[in-house]
């Protein structure tokens, strides 16, 4: 008689757990599973990879830090009434949300408190760890999806450096999807190169920037004289906010900047500003003024809007990175992800800015992942 096994079960411990994008993920991977909404936007359900061996989403449990307090189901139906989730999603899936928001722990540092650093990442390790115990999980992907954070005082941990300090405590792989410090930190340099997991970030590529990864490679290959590149970012929510900020405004817009510096081959003149619009919410709306000369110097210009829902952009992306570095774990792989940069504005390690070059690296780790599997016997 056989006797079925059950795939193992992989964990996805989100920073910001309460936030538009991680309820959206939690929301959306439960309603994909049921089969009440296809996987859009997700790269990872594609034949691209067919036998890579990634974790079912079916398999993933949430969990993570935040220091809201807002139930999950409850976000979910903000989230409903703004347009982001559709209706009846909230509803369907309010046992899938409870149950993540249960796994939700206090995040820091809170005004008044009083723990130091070592302290606050022993804490949070602490908590994913216990996570991965309680839920008997293979293994946990630690993945920053928090606003983006204003900078500290020099030579201070941010938030977001704390998080990923404890995610390596834990043994967790670590994705950063925001433009924040993370790994990027130089007191974390020695611990992530050390650690023996895989990580990937920053800054995940939703709108003005994928768009600007496909235009600059045209730009070049057609030998089109880019003069300027100028952009306005309208957006709400928590991440406009954060946004106003002029130093996390800068933080977000080094990535865009890159993005046109390495496939124009030049910085061209130009810059990107950022509105908080709060009556916006989740909706944001990005605005390029794109000035080149052609043949014998006539002079011409390119306009693009690109309106979405950030959230509904980034939630695919966050599944996909969490399934792919929780693979890579599981496959023995180790330090930058730079097949990954796919899905970033500002990747680690050295790869290519064009999305097509970008594409072909993904597909290469596809392959990668197919080999580990075939060599080792896995089976799902």
């Amino acid at each position: 008689m056989s006797v079925s096994v059950s795939p193992p079960r992989v964990g996805v411990w989100l920073v910001g757990a309460r936030g538009s994008v991680a309820t959206t993920v939690v929301a959306g991977c439960a309603a994909v599973t049921a089969g009440l909404h296809p996987p859009t936007g997700m790269v990872t359900e594609t034949p691209l990879f067919a036998d890579s061996h990634l974790p079912a989403l079916s398999s993933l449990v949430f969990g993570g830090h935040d220091t809201a307090d807002c139930p999950l189901p409850k976000r979910a139906e903000a989230l409903t009434a703004g347009g982001v989730l559709p209706h009846g999603v909230a509803a369907a899936m309010a046992a899938e949300l409870a149950a993540a928001d249960r796994e939700i722990r206090p995040g820091g540092p809170v005004p008044g408190d009083t723990r130091d650093e070592e302290q606050l990442i022993s804490a949070y390790a602490a908590d994913i760890q216990d996570f991965v115990r309680r839920c008997g999980l293979a293994r946990a992907v630690v993945v920053n999806v928090a606003s983006t954070e204003p900078p500290v005082r020099a030579g201070a941990l941010p938030p977001s450096s704390l998080y990923a300090a404890a995610a390596l405590r834990a043994g967790c792989p670590y994705v950063n999807f925001t433009p924040s410090t993370g790994l990027h930190h130089p007191a974390l340099a020695s611990a992530a190169a050390d650690g023996g997991l895989p990580h990937a970030g920053r800054d995940g590529k939703t709108g003005q920037t994928l768009l600007r990864s496909v235009l600059g490679p045209m730009f070049a290959q057609r030998a089109l004289a880019v003069r300027a590149w100028s952009g306005t970012n309208l957006l709400g929510g928590g991440d406009g906010a954060a946004l106003a900020d002029p130093g996390a405004a800068a933080a977000k817009n080094a990535g865009k900047e890159r993005v046109l510096t390495d496939t124009l081959g030049a910085t061209p003149e130009g810059e990107v500003h950022i509105d908080d619009v709060p009556a916006l919410g989740d909706w944001k709306t990005a605005w390029d003024h794109i000035a080149f000369d052609g043949f014998l110097g006539t002079r011409m210009v390119m306009q693009t809007i690109w309106q979405g829902c950030d959230s509904a952009l980034a939630a695919p992306l966050v599944l996909d990175l969490a399934r792919l570095v929780a693979r890579a774990h599981e496959a023995g792989l180790s330090g930058p992800l730079r097949e990954l940069g796919f899905y970033f504005k500002d990747p680690v390690g050295e790869g290519p800015s064009g999305l097509a070059e970008q594409y072909a690296d993904l597909e290469g780790l596809a392959r990668r992942l197919r080999a580990r599997g075939r060599q080792t016997g896995e089976r799902r």
